[in-house]
């Protein structure tokens, strides 16, 4: 990535808030320019929001693969056939996008992958040998939603991380299973989310064990009851076993969800493998969710204020936005934009023939973790104003001291 000049990028943002929008989230990514909304629950995804979503995605790619797995891209379109093996397609009938195409077939947007993943791993898995491994994709599902909300918290088409994991025992699945709760925590920790971790019910998914991770937040559809006095939550409402304090309903975001699934797919579709002893086994297998899009919503919950988002740093859309309140600054600015792109550092440059006023608030509103100012006091001194958006701390430095500033908390992010 690199630097982008204001005047050049499509960034338009909105003086009013939208009437669509139903909580903070959704009208600040609407404000901002970050969402575009073509109907209830269906939302484009703008430049500033497709540079959110990517960051997030690499953060995700880098634990999933550390965890050694491996990545792949499965079909949206589906085969009804595949869902009936399971019996999904009556349990999941409710939200499945169905249709008949000129072959007269029926398919399916997919709403999720398991069946799909294990018609591939039917096909290419026959011994113990190939196992275990763990597949995992990035990619778009469809749930004919009864009522989105939310924005992307609840939508029709959003964005998921869905990975499988195959192996031959059950004691093979919970060093599988272990691997995604670390590979879990250190995404949502990267991510600059404030999560709590619980037990949870495995519902249409099926299998033995499942957590679900969930973020704090008014309009989470999720509820856990939180004990203040020692700070844990529960799933039930009752007196908190650890310290005897009542507890209080939280309403939370879901945003990942894993579960033990066994062989509940594996035996429904014939996914078999030859174990040591040669005897004809159903593999193990074990999902893994992440809402890639609901992430969006789920951090801005917790990060802005009145002004606007708040992106934690590691996903930030810039890391800087440089205000340009001299146009004769405007080609200083750049060089020095280049300087720190250099050091992995994306500029947004407001080179806007506009009022102080607008570029300040359109700096809140879109949420760099740091803004900077080149104005009089940069003429007259060669002094860089820098807002901290998080505790707006005010600084003035020199261009060198700002770009060892900035590597510095770069290396800190990474």
């Amino acid at each position: 990535m690199s630097y982008s000049l204001f005047s050049k990028s499509f960034i338009f943002t909105a003086r009013e808030d939208p009437k669509a929008a139903e909580c903070d989230s959704q009208r600040f990514l609407l404000k901002g320019c970050y969402l575009f909304m073509l109907s209830s629950g269906i939302y484009s995804y703008l430049p500033l929001g497709r540079r959110v979503l990517e960051k997030i995605s690499m953060i995700i790619r880098k634990h999933m693969n550390s965890a050694g797995a491996q990545e792949l891209l499965m079909s949206a379109l589906q085969p009804i056939e595949i869902w009936k093996k399971t019996g999904r397609d009556k349990i999941l009938e409710e939200v499945m996008f169905k249709f008949i195409d000129r072959k007269k077939r029926t398919l399916c947007l997919g709403p999720t992958h398991e069946e799909v993943i294990t018609e591939i791993v039917r096909k290419y898995a026959s011994s113990y040998k190939q196992l275990p491994f763990t597949l995992y994709q990035i990619q778009t599902k469809f749930r004919d939603e009864p009522r989105p909300r939310f924005g992307l918290v609840r939508s029709c088409e959003f964005i998921m991380k869905d990975a499988y994991s195959f192996d031959g025992d059950e004691e093979g699945l919970n060093v599988s299973y272990e691997k995604m709760l670390k590979a879990y925590r250190s995404i949502f920790t990267e991510c600059g989310l404030q999560f709590v971790m619980t037990e949870a019910d495995s519902g249409a998914m099926g299998g033995s064990v499942s957590h679900e991770f969930l973020v704090l937040s008014p309009v989470g559809e999720d509820i856990l009851f939180y004990c203040r006095g020692c700070g844990h939550y529960y799933r039930q409402e009752q007196d908190c076993p650890q310290c005897k304090s009542k507890t209080e309903e939280k309403r939370m975001i879901e945003v990942g969800h894993i579960f033990k699934l066994g062989t509940k797919y594996s035996a429904a579709q014939n996914a078999v493998f030859l174990d040591r002893q040669g005897q004809r086994r159903p593999v193990v297998m074990g999902c893994y969710g992440i809402g890639v899009s609901r992430l969006l919503p789920a951090i801005i919950e917790q990060n802005f204020d009145a002004k606007g988002i708040i992106w934690p740093e590691a996903i930030s859309p810039f890391d800087l936005t440089l205000i340009v309140l001299d146009e004769s600054l405007l080609n200083e600015a750049i060089s020095f934009a280049q300087i720190l792109e250099r050091e992995d550092i994306d500029t947004l440059i407001d080179d806007r023939n506009d009022n102080a006023g607008v570029k300040f608030n359109d700096a809140g509103l879109i949420g760099s973790p740091y803004t900077a100012i080149m104005g009089k006091n940069y003429l007259h001194d060669g002094k860089i104003e820098v807002e901290v958006r998080k505790t707006k701390e005010r600084i003035s430095l020199s261009k060198e001291e700002f770009i060892n500033f900035l590597k510095e908390k770069n290396n800190e992010k990474k």
